[in-house]
């Protein structure tokens, strides 16, 4: 006899989402065999697995979203997956290349990769609580950067450095720069500054032929440059967070791809409860909910 009280679980998402976490395993191992010798091969490997991760954490989200799958199963084990591919391989990365090194004062380095994972944990955390209230929110837009965007830019900004110090054995004096981008990333994620979500994009979405043409030509770039190119796409996120407030309502419509969205249905689930695979961060909340934390 079954028991109604078992959660549900959706196969095609749950799978996506077991990706995501394979990934982040694979990215901690290489950190560790990092250590052993041959430093770069494995640094490498370990990026590519955090930015597999990310690639798995967008695909969950749109296969619950257009399969109607989304379920409390998906969205816990989403932000369980989120905290060891995006949370504790990041922190591993950046404490292995640089933050080490830094002695003074004393544990400052351990410290900024301390506050890197807690931040990513107290904000999946915040995102679960209210999810299970049933607390409304904008499913449109992320409240402050979302963990997935800051592990990419941490990933993405390494392999660049990588690509740049080319047959050395270490990454040059430039690396350091990371250990305040993992500051400042602590701080964005906790931050109420708006981030797009693009969950409004779907097969209905509609834009012009050369609109398309463009994207079309950004991906192939992208692909054929893809030691430097990653590291401008999560920067440009990031800072379009930053400078968003200052940007026009019908200019972000435009960038953010929302206009459609207003006149033509969504998927069959509005999204305002994730699940498997909800693009991992919590959503814009009114004040009032955000007091309840």
């Amino acid at each position: 006899m079954s028991d109604d009280r078992e959660p549900r679980i959706y196969v095609l998402p749950t799978m996506m989402t077991a990706g995501n976490i394979l990934s982040g395993f694979v990215a901690i191992l290489q950190i560790f065999k990092g250590r052993e010798g041959a430093i770069t091969e494995h640094y490498y490997w370990a990026i590519i697995a955090i930015l597999a991760a990310c690639l798995f954490d967008v695909l969950d989200g749109r296969v619950a979203r257009l399969g109607g799958q989304e379920s409390p199963f998906g969205r816990e084990l989403d932000s369980i997956a989120d905290i060891v591919s995006f949370g504790v391989a990041p922190a591993l990365l950046v404490h292995d290349i640089v933050l080490k090194d830094i002695e003074t004062p004393a544990g400052l380095g351990w410290l900024i990769a301390s506050a890197y994972l807690v931040c990513g944990a107290l904000r999946l955390a915040r995102f679960n609580c209210l999810a299970a209230a049933d607390i409304k929110t904008n499913s449109k837009h992320f409240r402050g950067c979302p963990i997935p965007a800051a592990a990419g830019v941490i990933a993405s900004l390494t392999l660049l450095m990588l690509w740049l110090d080319e047959g050395q054995k270490e990454i040059g004096p430039w690396k350091y720069g990371l250990a305040l981008i993992m500051v400042m990333l602590s701080y964005l994620m906790m931050s109420n500054l708006e981030y797009p979500s693009f969950k409004s994009i779907n097969w209905r979405t509609r834009r012009s032929p050369a609109w398309v043409l463009i994207s079309i030509i950004v991906v192939a770039f992208s692909v054929r440059n893809w030691q430097w190119m990653p590291s401008v796409l999560f920067v440009s996120y990031l800072i379009y967070g930053l400078v968003r407030p200052w940007i026009s309502r019908s200019m972000r419509q435009t960038i953010e791809i929302e206009n459609e969205a207003a006149d033509t249905p969504d998927d069959p689930v509005t999204g305002e409860i994730p699940a498997s695979g909800v693009d991992s961060a919590d959503t814009v909340m009114p004040k009032d909910a955000a007091s309840q934390i």
